[in-house]
């Protein structure tokens, strides 16, 4: 009888695992479907947005009416961004593609600018002609290598995931017909002469990413890594550390660490830079328990954990509640002035006030020595360029990115009106109006910013 019992246990038991398993793989196999999908609707769609590119910058070559061609290069432009973005969801973070990338942002840059000056004063030089029709013809070039790939895809029934995975695992395989379809475009697009295309004034992606790179000081090991990120991370001397380094042909060099607390059953992720060691982005995914603590105090908590870093010069920009955790966008500040382009993230969990999240990474690539200058503009003239509707509650001096990528000094307003809360920057050197933002009143989701 004893035995006919085990019997059924163990059938129970293996029914029961049985069963688990299924739907672990059932679940697993729909998050790769899901991946899937989203990687073929930004590779078709970013084939469709080159598609439109090419016809439009050709037919700006056509148009000879000023008034149409602002708008023609404004569109131009706004394709250039979407395509942009369609090659940020596809996995090529580990092939070398950002020569074509560079190449979007430079047609869109040129574009943007060329369409919000005064054609009419300023028409289009035959330089800037010969440079559109050298665009048309380059991104005829990408179009027709990404059809070809497009092409292969659809054909084969190629996957996106097992790209990923082979990117993943380091294993690129010789005949991978995506690989190298990217590889060819980028090589094509490596042709192209960024000097001659391109202005002095022009700003590159790559005089952007360069900032990054303008930490100075020696590199460290991984012991001196894992060293660090003990002290980051207050986890006991059980915790069990591994450590990972960038691979070559990385746009920086960075350590990856994960440290696993078995006490309390935690992995925690932290990416350092190799020169120096600055941690740039710190991530605890526990799940996160009801709220004992006030958004007001965990303010606190997010700012004395800056101190800790040596952060001392920064200002809390807003918070955001959202369910159990806030998030902190700290913003440097010299002599006075804001720096918005030097920002820090902090997420913190409402339920114990522990440090959850960090971003360092957009203050790491900007932060630098700036020569301050002094507002050409008085305050009480860059005042009246703001509506009379507009109930001014504070300003202050702030430096700002423009839309070229240049940094500006400005004058910050915030001001309501009809109920809304808006920010405005107004140039403190031109007295041009250079970004206005309607504040949200909403709770915002901010899971995924950290």
């Amino acid at each position: 009888m004893v035995r006919g019992i085990l019997i059924a246990v163990l059938v129970v038991v293996c029914a029961g695992t049985a069963f688990w398993g299924y739907q672990e793989h059932k679940e697993k196999n729909a998050i790769l479907v899901q991946a899937e999908n989203n990687y073929q609707r930004a590779f078709h769609d970013l084939n469709y947005q080159m598609d439109l590119l090419n016809d439009k910058i050709g037919t700006t070559l056509a148009m000879n009416s000023r008034k149409s061609l602002s708008p023609a290069l404004t569109d131009v432009w706004r394709i250039t961004s979407e395509a942009q973005s369609d090659v940020g969801t596809l996995p090529l973070s580990l092939v070398p593609f950002n020569k074509t990338e560079e190449f979007l942002s430079q047609i869109g840059d040129f574009t943007y600018r060329t369409a919000v000056r005064d054609l009419e004063k300023e028409p289009l030089s035959d330089e800037e002609y010969k440079l559109l029709q050298r665009l048309y013809e380059q991104s005829g070039d990408i179009q027709q290598e990404l059809r070809k790939v497009q092409h292969l895809v659809m054909k084969n029934n190629l996957r996106w995931m097992d790209v990923e995975m082979a990117l993943a695992s380091g294993k690129e395989a010789s005949d991978n017909t995506i690989i190298d379809g990217f590889q060819t475009v980028e090589k094509k697009v490596s042709g192209y002469s960024e000097a001659s295309q391109f202005g002095p004034t022009h700003v590159s992606n790559k005089q952007k990413d360069e900032r990054f790179r303008n930490i100075k000081g020696k590199e460290i090991s991984k012991e001196e890594a894992i060293e660090i990120a003990r002290k980051f991370v207050p986890f006991g001397k059980d915790a069990k550390v591994t450590i990972e380094e960038s691979r070559k042909g990385s746009d920086f060099k960075f350590y990856s660490v994960t440290l696993s607390d078995p006490k309390s059953n935690t992995q925690l992720d932290l990416d350092l830079t190799k020169v120096v060691g600055y941690p740039i982005i710190f991530m605890n995914n526990r799940k996160v328990g009801e709220a004992k603590i006030s958004l007001n105090e965990a303010s606190e908590k997010a700012m004395e954990f800056l101190k800790k870093q040596n952060y001392t010069s920064m200002e809390l920009f807003e918070s955001t509640q959202y369910d159990s955790v806030g998030v902190f966008n700290f913003v440097y500040v010299e002599n006075g002035i804001r720096v918005y382009s030097d920002s820090i993230k902090v997420k913190v969990a409402l339920d114990n006030g522990g440090i959850i999240g960090y971003s360092a990474e957009e203050y790491l690539q900007t932060n630098k020595k700036r020569e301050l200058l002094k507002p050409k503009i008085p305050l009480e003239q860059a005042k009246k360029k703001l509506s009379p509707k507009l109930k001014i509650m504070e300003d202050r001096l702030a430096i700002i990115t423009n839309d070229l990528g240049k940094e500006v000094l400005c004058y910050e307003f915030m001001g309501t009106m009809n109920d809304d809360t808006y920010r405005i920057f107004i140039n403190a050197m031109t007295n041009d109006e250079e970004l206005v933002e309607k504040m949200d009143e909403h709770e915002s989701s901010y899971e995924d910013m950290i």
